[in-house]
């Protein structure tokens, strides 16, 4: 994978998460509310919902409601659940907060499914 394709599969994983995080928070999840939540504009978000559309990650309703269809929601959910279970982790180690989040923002991404699965395990076997 090119440099240019990793950093492209990694903005869809940053803002299927995003809509997923919203999605939790507000009733109906919109351009905007996405565009303040990363502090992008409006016409960034709104070519990267276009893309998302296309890829059948999202639906945007007549209203400009956007939801997550079921493989957009399966594509969250696991970069979330990673992005939780590294800060978790990094935090547990004695990592501070906000650096802990920034770094597992970063790992989210490009951490294996193997080793993924093996600090998972490592982690629930020490609680």
């Amino acid at each position: 994978m090119s440099y240019q394709e990793h950093k492209s599969a990694e903005s869809v994983e940053d803002y299927l998460e995003t809509i997923l995080i919203l999605s939790r928070q507000l009733a109906n999840v919109r351009s905007i509310d996405i565009a303040n939540e990363l502090h992008y504009s409006k016409p960034s978000v709104s070519i990267a919902m276009k893309n998302l559309r296309q890829r059948n990650y999202i639906t945007v309703s007549e209203d400009g409601f956007i939801r997550l269809t079921e493989e957009g929601l399966a594509l969250a959910e696991t970069v979330y659940e990673r992005h939780s279970i590294l800060s978790d982790w990094l935090i547990r180690l004695g990592v501070a907060p906000e650096i802990a989040i920034a770094d597992a923002c970063r790992m989210e991404h490009d951490i294996s499914s193997e080793s993924f699965a093996a600090i998972k395990k490592c982690i629930q076997n020490l609680t």
